[in-house]
This record gives structure tokens, C-alpha cells and sequence, in this order.
């Protein structure tokens, strides 16, 4: 991996700082909804992959995908994962011939002890609607909610995302604004993305991509090696 020269963890936090505050928290969305993208991003020692998946909303079928291969060029560090996910997911989204209505990120929004998770990023970085869905709890605690299918996930008083319950007896996952988008529409678009498996379709075809042209990569790595 190479670091970048001008890659500073204090600038960093200062910028996460100031984007917080410009996250907006209300829908504005297209309606209707047409397309969904699901974004992933893997890694190998040198490469980042990003990959997009857009899906027909209404019967969730897979209409498009690309991935983006590039060098790794920032260093992994919690809670500043968008630095390091952002090169690589801009660029497949760039590819895109479709363009998606509503982004659903594998990753944390305001559910982000900065309140910019990679989702909230992202969407900033796009002028987009995005939606954080994580596979853990990156911080506060969640409570009883009257709702069955979600529960509240609170952090400094401050209601930051939903532990949302996709199937019966599996492990929720966790759902935050990214940006342009309200909590119970985030919940809502991402339980009707949801089919077969514990996470949405866009989001576990971009998962699956990109971690197929890791494979690849690593493969070839391998095989130069030898």
C-alpha cells in the first residue's frame, strides 16, 4: 500500500468535523424510486476494488454492475474508513451507464462517532442520497423500540440509526442516514431491497463482485510469484 504524501489523521478529522454538518437528514428523493445501487469495496495487500451493483427497485432485478481496480493509497484507520473507501467506490460509480436513484452503502452513516461514516461521505462527495447499511454496531447502544422489525440505535442522547431485524433468527443489521434521506425511509427502502438473505440485494451482489475480482487479483499475484 502507499500512503498518500498529503494524508493527514488531524486534517481528517477536522474535515469529517466540518462535513458532519452538512449531511442532510431529510428525503430527497426521486419518486418514484427506479433504480437502487448497492456499493462494496474489498481489498488485497496492494489493490482496492470498488464494485456497484443497480437493481430494478420494484422487482429487484440486477440491471447493472461495474467494479474499479486501483491502488491503495491510504492507510487503514477506524472511523476514517472513507478516506481509504471513497478513490475506489467514486470511480465504479463513475462507470455506471444507469444512474441509481438511491445508493445503499456496505457501511456506516450517521451511525459514526463523527457522524461521517463512508455512506454519509459519500453522499456528500456525490450530491446523492445514500443510505449506511452495516454488518456491526460501530457505536452507541441499542434500545427497546415499539417497532418489531427495528430498534433504535442511540448514541450521546442522540438517535443515530436503526438495529434492523431483515429475517427471523439472524443478527440485525445496522441502518443510518448517509445523506438525503430520513431514517424511516432508509429503514424502508432497505427491508424491500431485502430478499433471501440477511442483507439487501444491491448491496450482497457488490459485496460479491467485488470480492470475485479480488480473487482474481490475488490469484495472478500468485501465479507471477511462482
Amino acid at each position: 500500500m502507499l500512503r498518500s504524501p498529503k494524508f493527514s489523521i488531524e486534517k481528517a478529522r477536522r474535515l469529517q468535523m466540518i462535513l458532519s454538518k452538512k449531511v442532510i437528514l431529510k428525503d430527497c428523493l426521486s419518486h418514484p424510486i427506479r433504480r437502487v445501487a448497492g456499493i462494496d469495496v474489498a481489498y488485497t495487500d496492494r489493490y482496492s476494488i470498488g464494485a456497484v451493483a443497480v437493481f430494478d427497485y420494484d422487482i429487484m432485478r440486477l440491471m447493472e454492475k461495474v467494479i474499479s481496480q486501483q491502488i491503495t493509497r491510504f492507510p487503514y484507520i477506524p472511523t476514517l474508513l472513507s478516506f481509504r473507501e471513497l478513490p475506489p467506490a467514486v470511480s465504479a460509480i463513475r462507470k455506471l451507464k444507469m444512474k441509481p436513484d438511491i445508493l445503499l452503502v456496505d457501511g456506516q452513516g450517521l451511525a459514526h462517532p463523527y457522524r461521517l461514516g463512508f455512506a454519509s461521505h459519500l453522499g456528500l462527495v456525490l450530491d446523492a442520497p445514500t443510505i449506511g447499511v452495516a454488518k456491526t454496531l460501530l457505536c452507541g447502544d441499542v434500545k427497546e423500540g415499539k417497532n418489531g422489525r427495528w430498534k433504535p440505535i442511540i448514541h450521546e442522547g442522540e438517535v443515530v440509526g436503526a438495529a434492523v431485524f431483515t429475517r427471523s433468527g439472524v443478527k440485525p443489521i445496522y441502518v443510518s442516514i448517509g445523506h438525503k434521506v430520513s431514517l424511516e425511509t432508509a429503514i424502508d427502502i432497505v427491508l424491500h431491497c431485502v430478499r433471501k438473505y440477511r442483507v439487501p440485494e444491491p448491496i450482497r451482489e457488490a459485496h460479491l463482485t467485488a470480492e470475485k475480482m479480488k480473487r482474481v487479483i490475488m490469484d495472478k499475484s500468485s501465479r507471477e510469484q511462482l
